[in-house]
């Protein structure tokens, strides 16, 4: 079994999922890499059925679902010992794989989760979207008892004993104010470290919009407040 899975969700990311992949592969880490196409159109499709790499798989869902619906389909796919999720855009750099999987070598770490803000706020992203981001990020950290500095991170390795048992339920962006939660429930060790990133702008086809960061609230809400009440 490879030591790493990574995750891929795609939806309508023909221009950039070739590149991402390569990218992943290039690594050179003992990995598999399981792309989860969201259903999306023709176009991305094509670029996927022309894949021949032997440590890529491609899954295939319906129709359109959502972020989260695609990472739990491929979490059960997943034969890792840890498992990563990584999108199919270009912000996040594999290469940094490594500085994640460290912890989890060491035994000091159940989940790592790579903090676009560790090391402070770097003009990584519009001030607008990193003080929304601050506000979740605490938001999460109160009602989940959590120190993090960026709980909406892409980059989230976790060991794959502990992901493929978590009752995960949100389709879409919700599920990374729930995988912390459900986290934080199971007393999981959840270690950040610092990474690079370069935001995509909406022109070039960034889908994370306003109402998201809304829903995201009700998400911390609900996956940390109301289950415990339960």
């Amino acid at each position: 079994m490879p030591e790493l899975s990574v995750i891929i969700p795609c939806y309508n990311e023909a221009g950039t999922i070739r590149e991402i992949v390569e990218k992943v592969r290039a690594t050179g880490l003992d990995l598999e890499i399981i792309v989860v196409d969201d259903g999306s159109g023709e176009e991305t499709r094509k670029v996927l059925s022309g894949f021949s790499f032997p440590d890529v798989r491609v899954v295939l869902q319906p129709r359109n679902r959502g972020k989260g619906a695609a990472l739990r389909r491929g979490f059960t796919e997943a034969r890792g010992a840890y498992v990563v999720v990584q999108d199919a855009d270009l912000e996040y750099d594999p290469g940094e794989f490594s500085k994640l999987l460290g912890p989890l070598r060491a035994g000091r770490a159940d989940a790592v989760y790579g903090s676009r803000f560790a090391e402070g706020y770097k003009g990584v992203t519009p001030s607008w979207h990193y003080f929304i981001n601050r506000f979740l990020t605490g938001l999460s950290n109160l009602v989940n008892g959590l120190a993090l500095t960026d709980m909406e991170t892409c980059y989230k390795c976790v060991r794959r004993e502990i992901l493929q048992t978590l009752p995960l339920t949100s389709d879409r962006f919700g599920f990374e104010p729930e995988v912390t939660a459900r986290l934080a429930k199971r007393k999981a060790r959840i270690v950040e470290v610092p990474i690079a990133y370069r935001r995509r702008s909406y022109e070039e086809g960034k889908k994370i919009g306003w109402k998201d960061g809304f829903a995201a609230v009700w998400h911390i809400v609900r996956f940390g407040w109301l289950d415990r009440l339960r």
